[in-house]
Parts: structure tokens; sequence; C-alpha cells
């Protein structure tokens, strides 16, 4: 048995809960926002304006700090084709925080500002004995990104702004059992990869423009990074001595794309204190055709035909993934209650860019509602901000036919189920 079956855990590289956007894209990146339906980019709330548009970040009304951190909790259930018991997820708590200072001319025409965020991150354990272990037993992935940006007021109702996006840190957790027994007694033969993302460096740019006082517009563009994990560990445990020959390999190399995304939104303030706002996601997910595994060493393929078409050992293994460009809708608003106290809420509808066919345990996609809600309140210079989503994935089926006819045998026949709550609250200071 190869490795290429623990592909699919791949497609997670360096990938989210998926809790807010389709695919393995997560957009928790402002806490205002999170209880708003994640709208941002025809509004200046704050400066989170450097992730959802840059171009508005001169148009904040306040300088500040801010950070914020969420807690994603998932109920992820899955029910094989073949029957059995209903199999759900070890209980993991995953935490993507954001931080963000901006800093704005005594003019108002310059702003300037830095932001650090966790746009990808998940922790994955399927229950002992699930009868996926053979694609997946476990993921544990972590990202921080880092981004200087620039804004300059053109006008007074016209803005523009850019940032550059850098991958600061990365790193990626894949496990699975491997069908062949181990010792008398102890069970499956198991791999676990382990590996840290090279540094990459991409860009993000938008434009903001208020026609009056009561409607903002606003566009922007998140480029493509081609996350890469070079010399990552692999680690065979359990292997019978008699086989180990067939699983060599001590490293490996892999590349995913993280899609760009290119945004609309529309601001209307029908008065001081009522804000409402929508935006449309489109995201390049069709960038993803496949996700190529290249080892150094036997990757465990001895005596069976490998991807290459060669029998015996073998150092690449290609996984299909054929994604779909997607969209996401969102509509938002909030409503300022009192001079220190303002409430929020929100919804999104996210299509999949998952094909039938291509769905896999790691992130199990489908189109998504999420409703959130939200409240901050200002103490002076100082305010609280709170959020809440649920976010209710639709049951996705996949048939061992549809398996076989896509050739994508290397994941599980099924239903799956999935739920995700998201409570959240950041701290700021305007000065």
């Amino acid at each position: 048995m190869n490795l290429k079956s623990l592909l699919l855990a791949g497609g997670a590289l360096l990938s989210g809960t998926a809790a807010s956007a389709g695919g393995y894209q997560v957009t928790l990146a402002g806490q205002k926002n999170n209880g708003m339906g994640g709208v941002g980019v025809g509004l200046s709330l704050d400066q989170a304006a450097m992730f959802y548009n840059p171009g508005a970040l001169t148009m904040a009304k306040e300088r500040g700090v801010q950070v914020g951190v969420n807690a994603t909790i998932a109920r992820q259930a899955f029910r094989s084709q073949y029957g059995g018991p209903q199999r759900e997820l070890k209980n993991n708590v995953v935490t993507p925080f954001n931080l963000y200072a901006g800093f704005t001319s005594e003019d108002r025409k310059f702003a300037a500002g830095i932001a650090v965020y966790t746009p990808f991150g998940n922790k994955v354990e399927y229950a002992d004995g699930w009868e996926g272990r053979y694609s997946l037993t476990g993921i544990d992935l972590k990202s921080v990104y880092v981004q200087p940006t620039v804004s300059y007021a053109i006008t007074d109702r016209l803005s523009v702004g850019a940032g550059v996006v850098i991958l600061a840190y990365g790193a990626v957790n894949l496990q699975k059992d491997i069908p062949v027994e181990g010792a008398p007694g102890s069970g499956p033969a198991h791999v676990e990869l382990d590996g840290k993302a090279t540094t990459k460096i991409g860009f993000n740019g938008g434009i903001y423009y208020r026609p009056s006082d009561k409607i903002s517009v606003g566009a922007s563009y998140r480029s493509k990074i081609d996350a890469q994990v070079e010399g990552g560990d692999v680690k065979f445990s359990n292997v019978p001595t008699t086989l180990g020959s067939r699983f060599t390999a001590n490293e490996f190399d892999a590349t995913l794309p993280l899609p760009a995304t290119y945004s609309l939104g529309v601001g209307i303030t029908p008065n001081e204190k009522l804000t409402i706002g929508v935006d449309v996601n489109y995201v390049e997910w069709s960038a993803y055709k496949t996700l190529q595994f290249d080892f150094r060493g036997n990757n465990g393929a001895g005596g069976l035909v490998s991807t290459s078409g060669q029998v015996g050992g073998s150092n690449i293994s290609v996984s299909r993934r054929e994604y779909k460009d997607a969209v996401t809708l969102r509509l938002g608003g909030q409503y300022q209650l009192t001079s220190g106290l303002t409430v929020r809420g929100g919804a999104s509808y996210d299509f999949s860019p998952v094909k039938d066919g291509f769905v896999t345990p790691e992130t199990p996609d489908a189109d998504r509602l999420g409703l959130t809600l939200g409240a901050s309140y200002k103490f002076g210079k100082f305010g609280v901000d709170l959020s809440g989503q649920f976010v209710d994935l639709k049951k996705r089926t996949q048939t061992e036919a549809d398996l076989v006819a896509n050739n994508t045998a290397d994941r599980v026949a099924g239903t799956y189920k999935t739920r995700v709550l998201i409570p959240g609250i950041g701290l700021n200071y305007t000065f």
C-alpha cells in the first residue's frame, strides 16, 4: 500500500477548518467583521481593513491597535456507505488570532500599518478504528501571515492601498494507518508526515470610494501564493521488519496553491447609527488541479503499480483535486445602541469548490450557511469586541462508484455532516 491515500490529507496543507469559507480558506481576520457575516470590503470599520480592503485603511475614523482570538469548535460526523456506527471527530479547539496596528498622518491623507493573522490552521483527529483510517487519522496545521500595509487618500472620498502578504510561518503534520499488520496485537502500521513551509510572498490591494455620505463601495484583490514544504520528515512505525524495504522514504516535498481572491463590497449608512454591508468574494479555486508528493526514498509502493506506472518502489504520488472557482455571498450590519454599545448581525452563503466524488476527510466541504452575531463596548479609548458564528454545512455524500469513476479511490465513500461554532473576542485601543 503506497502513500497515495495520504495525499487527500495534503489537501489541507497549511489549510483551515474552512469555518468561514469554502475549500480550505478561513476568513476570521477581524472581530467586528466576524459579527457581521464577514463583510468588510466596502466598509472602513477599523484597522482590519488591511485584510479586507487596504484601500479603506486611510478612511478608518481612528488610529489604533487591536488584537483578537477565535475558537473554532467543529462537530463532524461520518457514516460509511456500507453501514456501521456513525463516526465523529475527537474534540479539538483551534484558536486563530489577529493583530493590527494602524497609523494615520495628521492630514488624514496617508496611513500605514502592520497586520498579523492566521488564515490557515486546523486540528482534526478521527475516532480510533474509523473506516477512513487508511486515508487519514489526524491533521495538525498552523500558519502565521505578516502583512505590512500602506494606504493613500487621493481625495476625501477616494483612497487606495496595498499590502505585502508574507507567509512567515507554516507547519503541517499528517497521519494515517497503513493496511499492513505490525507485531501481533499491535494493530496496523502507521505513517506520519511532518514539515514546515518555506517563506513565501504575495500581495493584496484595494480601492475604496464614497460617492455620497450614505454609500461606500470597495474592491480588493489578494494574490495566489504557492505554499511549499521542502524536506519534510516521513516517519513509519510498526512496520514489520520483513517489509522494511518497501517503506524507506524519510523526506518529502509538496506544494499547495493558496488561490487568488477577488472581492467587491458595498456599504450603506442610512443614518449615523446604522451601517449595512454586502460583499461578494470570487476565489480562483480552479488553480488546484492536483496535489503531488515527491519522496526521498521508497514511499511504500513496493510490489504494487505506482502512480508512475512502474512496478516496485515509487518516489512520487499524485492525487486529483479538480477544484472549481467558487463564490461567497455576505450580508451584515451594525447598530449603535448607545454611545458605548454597538450590536451586530449577519449571514453568509458559501458555494463549495469541491466537486462530487472529490470530497476528502480533512475538509469534507459542502455548500454552507453561516449566521453571525456580535457586539462591542467602548470605554473611552479602550474597547471590547465580541463575536459568534454558527456554520452549517450541507450533508455531503459520495459513493464508491463516484470514487472509481473519478479515479479518486484514495478517499472514503460515505456521508459527511459538519457544523462549526466560533466564539471570538477582541480588544482594541484607539488614539
